[in-house]
């Protein structure tokens, strides 16, 4: 019977670990979606190349709409959380209109400079949420 408790026990935390260190972004599908994008245009722009944000903007406003129009999990839907989403979104559709109107390639690094880190805001504060 001691071993059935230890290892009762032990399934329990187990279980316990596993949920909370599941990612945001796998809790939050419209968050993943977005962070794929970002991703795969911010880190080369870092190292100067443009053009996977510039031939990907449209996609990353679209993401990024998408994310208050998607099921947040309970947990994150908090004030904080939805008003950096709410600004996520518009500062994707500002680079979006930045890079169709061809504005300098500074502004644009700048502007996605700011997303990423918004991104990583709402990951903190949902973060905080577990």
């Amino acid at each position: 019977m001691k071993h059935v408790r230890a290892f009762l026990f032990l399934a329990l935390i187990f279980a316990a670990n596993t949920i909370t260190a599941q990612s945001v972004t796998e809790k939050w599908p419209a968050m993943h979606e977005f962070h794929e994008v970002m991703s795969q245009t911010f880190h080369p722009a870092e190292e100067g190349n443009l053009a996977p944000i510039k031939s990907r903007s449209e996609e990353m406003m679209k993401k990024a709409a998408a994310i208050l129009k998607s099921d947040i999990p309970q947990e994150f839907r908090t004030e904080p959380v939805l008003a950096e989403a709410e600004r996520l979104q518009l500062k994707s559709k500002d680079l979006h209109n930045m890079v169709i109107t061809n504005t300098p390639n500074e502004a644009i690094v700048k502007l996605l400079t700011d997303i990423h880190l918004t991104f990583h805001r709402i990951v903190g504060l949902c973060s905080d949420k577990k």
